[in-house]
């Protein structure tokens, strides 16, 4: 089959498009196109507004339901194209959509996540077969609806005699881990804590909205780490919670950004340094998670997401692991900004072919669900070729 996987993530920077081609099942595929399309600032404003309780109106969040189902239908489009194919070519499409709340803690009143880019939209403008809201089923089921990732990473990656990780550095940092198979051990996964977030927050801050992100560690570069402030932010709750655990903007967003930025100001710092201190924290949190939750060494570390090309974030993780080799999806001949668009390609095949796609020791679900909801496109076409 061929398959569209769409990802819009936690930094909602846009939208990542993948077409790949699966033979014998979705650890055995093809990758034929990628494209990012990346939002508008408008966009972006509009989307960034529903991540709050107190500016998220309905009516907000049902007109960028639509929106967004109408910008994901347009990347669909695009890696089609990009791959020299016709909409009537491809069989199915796997859409993330953009996650605007995630509150899955048991403290939570009613446990539940929503991620809006109607499928609706998707099928009629592109013809094609969608599935869409992936984590629901999971929540359902007694899990954190995350990772979801940790699938594929399960299918690609877990090898013989090494242990492994898979670490997305995203909006949010987590953790996939493989023991070996010689291990005979189980693979979990976990939200380590902030990723980019934080970082991209003060970035923009720093350069007065100039900058999305801090391009190059630049930033982080030419500051100082204080000390202080990060061992204030490392005693943050959530990164004392062992895993299976998962956050988000709800935790770790731009109110959290406001507070760090304020008590910065407070203790003297530049803005640079507020910019070093935050990178540090995603560092720190990393290495102390897997001190604190992983119960054996590992060996290989795969880097992922936008955070795995920050060299200064990259190169001070490397200290803080010495004993273990870091990779990058591209080691492997993944595109690393394509892995997660991949997967929900993936996760689209196993919900056409009714199988489960949940791993409950890395979402804490109570047990394997089939995920994900299906709208019929052209035909039906994804659909009637498992008939």
């Amino acid at each position: 089959m061929k398959v569209i996987g769409l990802m819009s993530g936690t930094s909602a920077d846009g939208i990542d498009a993948v077409l790949v081609d699966i033979s014998e099942g979705v650890g055995d595929f093809r990758l034929l196109a990628y494209v990012h399309e990346p939002y508008s600032d408008e966009v972006r404003r509009r989307i960034f507004r529903l991540f709050s309780p107190k500016r998220g109106a309905v009516d907000q969040i049902c007109q960028m339901n639509f929106l967004l189902g109408e910008l994901l239908a347009r990347a669909a489009l695009e890696v089609v194209a990009a791959a020299g194919l016709s909409p009537e070519e491809v069989d199915l499409i796997g859409s993330h959509g953009q996650t605007i709340w995630h509150a899955v803690d048991e403290d939570s009143p009613v446990r539940s996540t929503l991620q809006i880019g109607e499928p609706g939209v998707i099928v009629e403008r592109t013809g094609i077969t969608t599935v869409a809201d992936f984590r629901t089923r999971d929540v359902a089921a007694g899990g954190q609806g995350a990772p979801l990732v940790s699938y594929l990473d399960h299918l690609l990656f877990t090898q013989e005699s090494l242990n492994r990780t898979v670490q997305n550095i995203g909006g949010i940092a987590n953790v996939t881990v493989l023991p070996s198979r010689q291990s005979g051990g189980q693979p979990f996964a976990f939200d380590t804590g902030p990723g980019v977030m934080l970082i991209d927050y003060a970035a923009s801050r720093a350069t007065g909205g100039r900058w999305r992100y801090d391009r190059d560690g630049v930033l982080a570069a030419t500051g100082q780490v204080s000390g202080a402030l990060l061992e204030e932010l490392l005693a943050h709750p959530y990164l004392q919670k062992g895993p299976p655990k998962t956050t988000g903007r709800e935790e770790f967003g731009v109110h959290f950004g406001e507070k760090v930025w304020t008590r910065g100001q407070e203790l003297g710092l530049g803005a640079v340094d507020v910019v070093a201190t935050l990178t540090a924290l995603t560092v720190e949190s990393i290495a102390r998670a897997y001190r604190d939750f992983i119960p054996f060494s590992i060996d290989e570390v795969i880097l992922g997401g936008g955070g795995s090309h920050n060299p200064i974030l990259v190169r001070s993780l490397a200290q803080r692991l010495p004993l273990t080799r870091l990779l990058r999806h591209e080691d492997f001949g993944i595109p690393g900004r394509a892995k997660e668009a991949i997967a929900f390609a993936a996760l689209a095949y196993e919900t056409v072919r009714g199988r489960p796609s949940n791993l409950p020791g890395c979402t804490g679900a109570s047990h394997p669900v089939i995920q994900g909801k299906i709208v019929p496109g052209r035909l039906a076409i994804g659909v009637q070729k498992q008939a």
